[in-house]
């Protein structure tokens, strides 16, 4: 199982994700649940880290493991607002569609 940890902030913008486990949807290397959490989060990610105000810290200690952490000025709010809202949907169609592999867990932290 797959469990994935998502803070929001006091504006509901992604504040920190977390993502751990393996779905067991499949064998290693031809997992669809596995690979559908990992290309959005990393994605997700990577379209973040290069954008203007908006401040990306992140680990995958080991397989299975990752978490990132984010900070925004003005300038970076309404873009990682669209990502953010982009990484929650995907991960929430993948977790309604295989919950017996993925859950999503979203609180909003003030």
């Amino acid at each position: 199982m797959i469990r994935v940890d998502v803070a929001l902030d006091e504006a509901g913008l992604l504040k920190s994700c977390s993502v751990q486990g393996h779905a067991g949807a499949g064998e290693r290397g031809n997992d669809i649940v596995c690979a559908a959490v990992s290309v959005l989060s990393r994605t997700t990610i990577r379209v973040l880290s290069g954008r203007k105000g908006i401040s990306v810290r992140g680990s995958i200690p080991e397989r299975g493991s990752f978490s990132v952490e984010t900070e925004y000025t003005a300038e970076g709010k309404e873009f990682l607002d669209a990502a953010g809202t982009f990484l929650i949907e995907g991960l929430l169609s993948v977790s309604q569609e295989f919950p017996d592999n993925c859950m999503v867990n979203i609180e909003r932290r003030n």
